[in-house]
């Protein structure tokens, strides 16, 4: 739980190798933080992770998280708050993105991308949420994106699982906040990382730490709602209400 001058002490990174979650985890460590938990399925690889986040006095580990095996993750939860104690941030930072060409060949291909981005991140963070209310405080900063604000054609497969995750967040964020509870949504655009690595960037494409300096910018100011780069947010203003004959006819995919 925060310690007497609010300062955080147990975080959750679920995606535990994702470079935006620990790029936020980084930011939000004081030296009254105890613990910082880096959930991952392959724990194994987070050695560059730890190494990023140590510092005297902090326990920084990485356990194994799968988050499409969703019949796990209440003892998952349950389990790490048992040992732990309260979790003041978690961080749902997990996803894949995939390749629409690819699964326009072999629509199987959706699946483990629906499952893991929607199905995977609602359960994995109701959980966390259960605690968190029961602890009455927390905060879970859920990484969107702005390919859900609306759905380009080159990717919507993983933009409607995005959309469809935005739109839990706000309600979750309506439903937790009686107890104690807060919820940021992060939009990113285009982010300079290992998973868009070999893509054409788009627009005001941006990086991990970016992202990072905006998130807790918009924690610090109680916003529900980030935007990466924060330009995005009069950009998308417009592009959400082209009429769709134009919206296809621009260079988005």
């Amino acid at each position: 739980m925060r310690n007497a001058t609010g300062e955080v002490q147990n975080v959750l990174v679920l995606g535990g190798r994702s470079e935006i979650g620990l790029a936020i985890a980084r930011r939000l460590i004081t030296p009254a933080t105890r613990h910082v938990v880096l959930a991952c399925r392959r724990p194994d690889d987070a050695d560059a992770a730890l190494a990023a986040l140590a510092r005297p006095g902090l326990e920084v580990r990485a356990v194994a998280f799968d988050a499409a095996a969703t019949a796990a993750h209440r003892r998952f939860v349950d389990g790490l708050v048992d040992e732990i104690g309260d979790i003041d941030v978690a961080i749902v930072a997990f996803g894949l993105l995939g390749d629409q060409e690819s699964i326009d060949d072999d629509p199987d291909r959706a699946v483990p991308i629906a499952h893991v981005n929607y199905t995977g991140a609602v359960s994995a963070t109701l959980h966390v949420a259960r605690r968190m209310r029961a602890a009455r405080h927390g905060r879970i900063v859920v990484l969107s994106s702005v390919a859900g604000e609306r759905v380009r054609r080159s990717n919507f497969v993983y933009g409607s699982t995005k959309a469809g995750l935005d739109g839990f967040a706000q309600g979750l964020a309506d439903a937790v906040v009686a107890d104690g509870v807060g919820v940021t949504i992060v939009r990113p655009g285009f982010v300079h990382s290992r998973m868009t690595a070999g893509l054409k960037a788009a627009p005001f494409a941006t990086t991990p730490d970016a992202v990072a300096e905006c998130t807790i910018a918009g924690i610090r100011r109680g916003r529900r709602i980030v935007w990466a780069p924060s330009v995005l947010r009069w950009v998308f203003m417009v592009l959400r209400h082209l009429p769709t004959p134009i919206w296809r006819r621009l260079p988005l995919g």
